[in-house]
């Protein structure tokens, strides 16, 4: 299953792995596919995802999820 979100306030590569380490650490999580030019974060996993977690580890990571 594949989902897409926003993430806003990544400027740079350091940013970009910070998110995907985060998005990782969720239970079901196989890959993390993060584009920093647009913001836009594809995480693909083994079931859906509860997006009070995901926003979470983005919390976590500094940044901030916006869809």
């Amino acid at each position: 299953m594949q989902s897409t979100y926003t993430v806003t306030g990544m400027t740079c590569q350091h940013c970009v792995a910070s998110v995907a380490e985060e998005l990782t650490e969720i239970a079901g999580v196989t890959e993390v596919v993060v584009d920093l030019g647009t913001g836009r974060v594809d995480v693909t996993s083994d079931a859906p995802l509860d997006r009070t977690a995901v926003a979470a580890a983005v919390e976590e990571a500094g940044y901030e999820l916006t869809s």
